[in-house]
């Protein structure tokens, strides 16, 4: 874990000693329902710049020229044309034509201005490539840079390159630049230097170091993060963006796989949804696609959970139903689910297995769970979804379906969704609440009377957005941190949970809060990345009762603000007590374990807390680790079978004892 750590040792204080104290009573000997390896997870969603401009690596916007207008992201000097026939690639049918000036001091050539700046740092190594051929019968030749516009020295070019293009057939040409500057808002410049005519497509800049090295690889700050997590479960693509603003712009798995460079660009639902926050050149080259998805979840360690449509397109945005597929013109959409299926776990030789193989992974992925549609509500969502469920039941039984409760937490949506779903007998349902304060805080006995006879909870999208602060700040996720504690102790009904939105670019934001923030050189973990950080590494095997004067600890009156839960991990013996705090004073608080075998005592207690000096301040660039876990360790004396320990105010505690 990434915590900042401060080891010290407490004298214990007797418990009779202590005002006010608090005593949460742990019963050890009555393990409950075993806790999910698939509990705390991740949600990816391509908003707020995720994907292209962010966890993707490439560096270069709209490298194939496939943007409705073609050379946006690039700016043209010289004769540049840009044409479509004898393309290398099928789907992206579109390049650049590069002829000489004309002039000996006059020049041909491409700039891109990447996403919000082309950002390199100096002695690293960075791989350009190109698909070129020479036009002309004379060798061509062109000039790579990393440029600073704002460079106040003599020369703006931080690192350069030639390369020769001597086929009159398309061929992959690369170079390795290294800057000697660090620059956060640089270009990447492209000079035509000689009497050659060529043709470029799929102009392409990576760092070297990208995750686990990966070619076509992950910006590998961004994804170091979400391993930190540990997560159980790894959601993807996103919400909103499966369904699309219509059915030609939802995502589609199959064009997301096989070679990167013939992927067809699509567009993204969020590029013009917000006027207030406007980005309409922002769309999804598909180069992080399912196979990189599906890998990244194997090499997280987290459960890949794909989201395919179910034939809707986005109901908030289309509220004719000719804007739907008819039920019985489903069978493509269907067939989309069965073949994906196949992609992740068909064997090699099978048709879509076998692509999985060509693209490196000749094993399955071992994929268990499909989540259908997304926040579809009304009786056109399982009319539609019956389908999907009875096709994919028939041939593979082992797989788990994930159905939807609509947008919203509750009301007439939530209320008639839950019972078709269980009468579609989905597996899990997909619960989201972006929600103020006074929701966490009531929410965390939420699920003690869910039927446990139905399908299972998919906490799939939530996070506390502040009444009047709808930014990130520590007290939107303690709440957060607050009502979890109701998700673990109903752990045998609430088997996924995953806060959303997960990334968001500085400059290019829609929607917030968010879980980690980053710039195109720097990233930061929010105090909601530490929350769910601090519950997914310490999650446990199985729920332990926990209950102060005989409840449930859920803030409930008489527990002002207070709000625990406990679990034991069976792989190495620790008990694991979350306790948080939201009130504006200091609990004391011990924990009395009962149930203890013969001669078993505690001699080990380790407890990480998370607080902020501010309330409503979190992480930022300028100030990264404002607010982190901290570490103490509490001495034990000998034959203790409970600990008193001191929760400051608005404060979430973990204490891990042995």
């Amino acid at each position: 874990m990434n915590i900042k750590s401060t080891v010290f040792s407490l004298l214990l204080i007797c418990s009779q000693g202590v005002a006010a104290n608090d005593q949460l009573i742990i019963r050890a000997d009555k393990p409950g329902a075993e806790i999910q390896p698939t509990m705390y997870g991740l949600f990816f969603e391509d908003i707020n710049y995720a994907a292209d401009g962010g966890l993707y690596a490439e560096m270069i916007k709209n490298r194939s020229f496939e943007f409705p207008q073609s050379l946006m992201g690039w700016e043209s000097f010289g004769k540049v044309s840009v044409r479509d026939e004898g393309g290398p690639f099928e789907r992206n049918p579109h390049y650049v034509r590069l002829l000489p000036s004309g002039h000996p001091h006059k020049f041909t050539g491409l700039t891109n201005e990447g996403f919000f700046g082309v950002a390199f740092t100096k002695g690293e190594s960075y791989r350009f490539s190109v698909w070129a051929r020479a036009v002309s019968d004379r060798p061509s030749k062109i000039r790579v840079e990393l440029t600073d516009p704002a460079s106040m020295g003599e020369t703006q070019v931080m690192a350069s390159a030639s390369i020769s293009i001597k086929s009159a057939d398309w061929e992959r040409y690369t170079v390795t630049l290294t800057p000697e500057a660090t620059v956060s808002n640089g270009r990447l410049r492209i000079f035509l230097e000689s009497d050659g005519v060529c043709d470029l497509e799929h102009i392409s800049l990576f760092p070297t170091d990208t995750w686990k090295g990966h070619e076509n690889g992950l910006r590998r700050d961004l994804a170091q993060k979400l391993a930190d997590i540990h997560p159980g479960v790894f959601r993807f693509p996103g919400g909103c963006i499966v369904e699309g603003t219509d059915l030609d712009t939802r995502y589609q798995w199959k064009n997301s796989v096989g070679p990167v460079e013939n992927r067809p660009l699509n567009e993204n639902r969020w590029h013009y949804t917000f006027r207030h926050r406007h980005f309409p050149d922002y769309y999804q080259s598909y180069g992080l696609g399912f196979y990189e998805y599906f890998l990244l979840a194997e090499e997280i360690g987290a459960e890949p959970l794909p989201v395919l449509s179910v034939g809707l397109a986005c109901q908030f945005q289309n509220k004719d139903m000719a804007a739907h597929v008819p039920v019985d013109s489903l069978q493509p959409y269907i067939d989309d689910a069965l073949d994906l299926i196949e992609f992740a776990n068909g064997p090699a030789d099978s048709r879509w297995g076998k692509l999985r193989a060509d693209m490196g992974h000749p094993e399955p992925f071992g994929l268990k769970f499909i989540a259908i549609g997304n926040e579809q509500w009304g009786p056109e969502y399982p009319e539609h979804l019956a389908p999907f469920i009875d096709a994919i039941r028939s041939r593979y039984p082992d797989i788990n379906i994930v159905g939807s409760s609509g947008p919203s937490a509750s009301g007439d949506k939530f209320d008639y969704l839950w019972p078709e779903m269980k009468r579609l007998n989905a597996d899990l349902v997909d619960e989201h609440y972006y929600a103020p304060e006074t929701f966490f805080l009531t929410q965390a006995d939420r699920y003690d009377n869910y039927d446990r006879k139905g399908p299972k909870v998919f906490a799939g999208e939530y996070a506390c957005h502040g009444k009047g602060k709808k930014y990130n700040h520590f007290n939107a996720a303690l709440m957060e941190a607050a009502f979890m504690t109701g998700l673990e102790r109903n752990a045998d009904i609430v088997h996924m949970a995953t806060y959303a939105p997960l990334f968001a670019h500085v400059e290019g934001w829609q929607w917030r809060p968010d879980m980690i923030w980053f710039d195109n050189l720097n990233s930061i973990p929010t105090a909601s990345y530490y929350v769910q950080q601090l519950y997914s590494v310490n999650k446990g095997t199985r729920v332990l009762p926990l209950t102060l004067g005989g409840r449930p600890v859920t803030g409930t009156e008489g527990q002002d603000g207070l709000f625990a839960s406990a679990v034991i991990d069976e792989n190495d013996g620790q008990y694991i007590v979350k306790a948080v705090n939201t009130s504006d004073s200091p609990r004391e608080l011990t924990l009395t374990f009962k149930g203890l075998k013969r001669n078993q005592y505690m001699t080990e207690c380790r407890a990480i807390t998370l607080s902020a000096d501010d309330p409503d301040a979190d992480n930022t660039l300028d100030n990264p680790s404002r607010i982190a876990p901290v570490e103490t360790l509490i001495a034990v004396p000998d034959k203790a079978s409970e600990v008193s320990v001191t929760l400051p105010a608005k404060t979430f505690g973990v204490y891990i004892l042995k």
